[in-house]
């Protein structure tokens, strides 16, 4: 009899759940719309470890079905996030990048009133090349002379191989395969590299001061001319293009690096080489932290999605599941105060971001 009663009970904490998502679909014009299955877009890098997540979830949670895990990178993850509360929005973002102050007012602005912040961990932007590559080490500054349509704003980018960029690096043709615009880790290459580079130029600092917009542009856009290859956002795409390009560069997270090192090499940056350590400690210079943003109106409404947040938090700890997948466990500090955060739902203010 007590099978039943727990039986019962579940069906109808299930239910009521279902009412009270349908009730969020009925302020965004979903009216009737439930859903029984949790939803996350977002970020390429983030992907495979919510896809862990997934796996482990369901393991531990009986009779609960797979979490549906999307593959759009972190700024169209963000767009469908921010689009509204309901059945037809998805529950959670994954960013390989803090949220920006513009879509968290887009959000506010479409009745996404509440968002839960949660750092999962912590990735390194990763520049590789085949076993069989030149070698290559570089810096922020070559990499932006490289890679920039208009370096330090004095004219469209002519270089065409790294040994035009810097004397000290072979005559190979620069070729670098990355992230296109709407991925997290092409912020972070321009955050996190580029604009490092660029402001190496005094003018540029400067310019950065008088106009945010020009110094944006100048300091972040990508050349067009087929040095730099938009290569979606299948990551594993990348590693299969350097096995045949033993010449060409290849960023992602460092995730990938470290699963495909059989066929992969690090390029070092700033003599720093992208390793779990490095990146842990932020010692490598394109450590990121990596985040998943959460509708607290959707935790009641959603059956699951409490303990698939719980489920990520059981798991991020250096040695759990996730970093045997390739991430990199955030510090301690940060992983007690997320650990916090997923407990209380702690919403998120915005006044600190950019």
């Amino acid at each position: 009899m007590e099978v039943s009663v727990t039986k019962f009970a579940l069906l109808a904490a299930t239910t009521a759940s279902i009412f009270s998502l349908a009730a969020c679909g009925d302020q965004t014009g979903g009216a009737g719309a439930t859903r029984d299955q949790i939803r996350a877009v977002g970020s390429s890098t983030v992907y495979p470890f919510a896809t862990a997540v997934a796996e482990l979830f369901v393991q531990g949670n009986a009779g609960m079905k797979s979490p549906i895990i999307e593959s759009t990178g972190t700024g169209g993850g963000m767009k469908l996030f921010c689009a509204g509360v309901g059945a037809q929005h998805p529950d959670i973002a994954d960013a390989s990048r803090r949220m920006k102050k513009a879509e968290f007012e887009q959000c506010q602005a479409n009745g996404v009133k509440d968002i839960v912040e949660i750092q999962i961990g912590v990735d390194g932007l990763a520049f590789a090349e085949a076993k069989n590559g030149p070698g290559l080490k570089l810096t922020p500054k070559i990499v932006y002379e490289a890679l920039a349509a208009n370096p330090y704003g004095k004219g469209p980018n002519k270089a065409q191989t790294w040994k035009d960029v810097d004397p000290s690096l072979p005559a190979i043709a620069i070729s670098v395969f990355g992230p296109p615009s709407t991925s997290g880790t092409r912020d972070s290459l321009a955050e996190l590299i580029l604009e490092k580079g660029c402001q190496s130029d005094e003018a540029m600092k400067a310019l950065k001061e008088k106009n945010e917009d020009e110094y944006k542009a100048t300091c972040t856009r990508v050349r067009e001319d087929g040095k730099y290859v938009d290569s979606g956002e299948n990551d594993n795409l990348i590693v299969q293009k350097l096995g045949a390009n033993p010449n060409a560069v290849g960023v992602f997270g460092y995730s990938f690096l470290e699963e495909n090192k059989d066929s992969l090499k690090d390029v070092p940056i700033n003599g720093v080489e992208a390793t779990y350590e490095t990146v842990s400690t932020g010692q490598y210079p394109g450590a990121r932290p990596l985040y998943i943003y959460v509708k607290k109106a959707h935790m009641t409404a959603i059956p699951g999605l409490q303990g698939f947040l719980n489920s990520f938090a059981a798991n991020w700890n250096p040695g759990g599941a996730l970093t045997k997948r390739g991430m990199v466990a955030a510090p301690e500090d940060v992983r007690k105060k997320s650990a916090e955060t997923v407990k209380s739902l702690t919403v998120l203010d915005g006044s600190q971001l950019k």
